[in-house]
């Protein structure tokens, strides 16, 4: 199974925010980041940090993708 976080990065742009500036709100690394960006899986820890401070679901920013 495989993750998709396309859904974060439409959230994003909807809100007018870019990489960088997700970045910097959510105190990420750019390892992980560049992972995000990759569709490859992060820590939950990552995800939560990201909904907390989008101030939304996890289901709003990432989908998992059946083989």
């Amino acid at each position: 199974m495989d993750v998709s976080y396309n859904k974060l990065w439409k959230l994003i742009i909807d809100r007018g925010i870019n990489k960088s500036e997700l970045r910097l709100l959510t105190g990420i690394g750019t390892n992980t980041l560049a992972k995000l960006s990759k569709n490859q899986p992060v820590s939950m820890d990552v995800l939560l940090k990201i909904c907390s401070r989008l101030d939304c679901d996890i289901s709003d920013i990432c989908e998992f993708i059946k083989d």
